[in-house]
């Protein structure tokens, strides 16, 4: 079974146990901290890195030693929708340029 199948088949099933976590017509959208739990103990992903989209939406980039990786944008309200997933992450060192710097 491939990744993008389990993660989707993951949101689905969360969304249909839990009245709170409202899939959106693709279902790949929960409550923040249900995939950020998911993740860690479905796939041992942890969040690698993080970047602002707009003042009410994060980027988030979540990986395993193994290579898997899952692109998240979560929002203020505590929601979060899978952006991507896939295999093989390289994480090569890179230096966020920061404003004044």
């Amino acid at each position: 079974m491939t990744r993008r199948l389990m993660a989707t088949m993951f949101v689905a099933a969360m969304a249909m146990c839990s009245g709170a976590a409202q899939a959106n017509a693709a279902g790949q959208c929960a409550a923040r901290a249900d995939i950020v739990k998911a993740l860690g103990e479905n796939f041992h992903e942890s969040e690698a890195g993080r970047g602002l989209i707009n003042r009410n939406v994060v980027l988030e980039v979540f990986v395993s030693e193994q290579g898997s990786w899952t692109v998240l944008a979560s929002d203020t309200k505590g929601q979060s929708c899978i952006l991507s997933v896939g295999e093989g992450w390289d994480s090569p060192t890179i230096k966020a340029a920061l404003p004044g710097a």
